[in-house]
């Protein structure tokens, strides 16, 4: 079974989204998907209720996810481990224990052809159309994540 974790900063905006929308693609029992975020702030909370609107409005649900904090053990637990902007990448490196825990860590806009887009921006203080932008930024991520591995 393929691992892989999604990271951002809160695990309620940008991860929860990035989950429904890879699991979405690779609906195969081979499979397992989850998030998580760097802070502590919002740990066992719904996703935002914009990320789960825009998520419905794609035929997604993602109501049920739970925000949990990203911990070492996930560097075990998971074979591929997706971060949302460069400052969680830093957060999740600074936890590593080797180069093996390092090379897991990918930005998932790295796997867009467009070197203008470099974080996916958090939209917890935007309004809808935020919202909007990151699920498809994401789901174009997603796709071609799905499709490497």
């Amino acid at each position: 079974m393929t691992r892989v974790l999604m990271v951002c900063l809160g695990n309620i905006c940008r991860s929860p989204l990035a989950e429904g929308i890879l699991r979405s693609k690779l609906p195969s029992p081979d499979y397992f998907i989850d998030s998580a975020g760097t802070g502590n702030y919002h740990v066992g909370s719904p996703p935002d209720p914009r990320s789960i609107e825009v998520a419905r409005k794609h035929n997604l649900d993602i109501s049920y996810q739970r925000a949990r904090q990203f911990s070492i053990q996930d560097f075990d637990k998971f074979d591929h481990i997706f971060v949302m902007d460069r400052s969680n990448f830093q957060n999740v490196v600074k936890q590593a224990r080797h180069d093996n825990d390092i090379a897991k860590v990918k930005k998932i806009l790295d796997f867009l052809d467009d070197e203008q887009l470099i974080d996916v921006p958090d939209p917890y203080h935007d309004n809808d159309e935020g919202f909007e932008q990151v699920f498809q930024l994401l789901d174009s991520a997603c796709l071609v994540v799905s499709k490497s591995i």
